[in-house]
């Protein structure tokens, strides 16, 4: 296929053939991995773990779910799933990037969290069989993966009938104002920290620019309606940064 042909993605604000965006990606999550955590309290000044229990207690989780976690990164929600899991259930740690994924288990492990399996897998061909799940979730990562229908076309063959899909994603903050402050935050300080603390300015500066180019709430809805997902709805969390969507798998195993 020539280049004028090969299909094309987002890498921030640069326009890329989808197939290097793997790559790129991996490159921005290999080099800011050992000090994700830190990042991410200094620069949301801790409020994304509640996000994270917000976003989970919207899951409503059982002790028997088997539970998938994609580009679940150093295990945040893994660890917070894991008092809520019996020994019927499944728990699911994953990421397509291995640094971040080696990191997390290993942090899990030495937390007491043994209650789980992790697997490096891509969203988009998720390699289990359909109808198993009864819950996937991601956080923070949908929007860093090359095709966001393909992936939720792999989540949705995968979920159960009645299954649920939680994303907890950055989006458009509603407020007018309160927007402009956050795009200076987001472009202008966020680069500068990410220099400062993590030796890595220009990743930062692309996960600046992908929570830009991420779809907005009413944007990111209609594509999972369009995949087949229903009882679609989102809810907009501290002026909607950030909000948790949901979407559920209905109808009957091997319909």
């Amino acid at each position: 296929m020539s280049d004028n042909h090969k299909e094309k993605s987002t890498f921030g604000f640069k326009q890329v053939d989808s197939e290097e965006k793997r790559g790129l990606v991996d490159g921005v999550f290999d080099a800011v991995s050992e000090n994700y955590d830190l990042m991410n309290d200094f620069l949301s000044f801790g409020i994304h773990r509640l996000w994270k229990r917000i976003a989970l207690e919207i899951a409503e989780i059982r002790p028997n779910y088997k539970i998938l976690d994609l580009a679940g990164g150093t295990g945040d929600l893994i660890r917070l799933i894991s008092p809520k899991i019996s020994q019927e259930g499944v728990l699911i740690l994953s990421d397509i990037n291995q640094s971040m994924l080696s990191l997390g288990r290993d942090r899990l492990i030495d937390q007491g969290v043994n209650n789980f399996l992790s697997v490096q897998l891509d969203a988009q061909n998720i390699p289990f069989s359909d109808d198993y799940f009864d819950l996937i979730t991601i956080a923070f990562g949908l929007r860093n993966v090359t095709n966001k229908e393909n992936a939720l076309t792999s989540i949705l063959r995968c979920l159960k009938p009645g299954g649920k899909l939680v994303i907890l994603e950055f989006s458009k903050p509603e407020n007018e104002m309160f927007r402009e402050i956050y795009d200076l935050y987001s472009f202008e300080v966020i680069p500068k920290i990410g220099e400062w603390v993590a030796g890595s300015e220009e990743s930062y500066r692309y996960l600046a620019e992908s929570i830009r180019m991420h779809p907005n709430q009413e944007e990111l809805m209609k594509i999972m309606e369009q995949v087949g997902f229903k009882e679609c709805s989102y809810s907009n969390l501290t002026n909607g940064v950030v909000a948790v969507h949901t979407g559920k798998k209905v109808g009957l195993a091997n319909d």
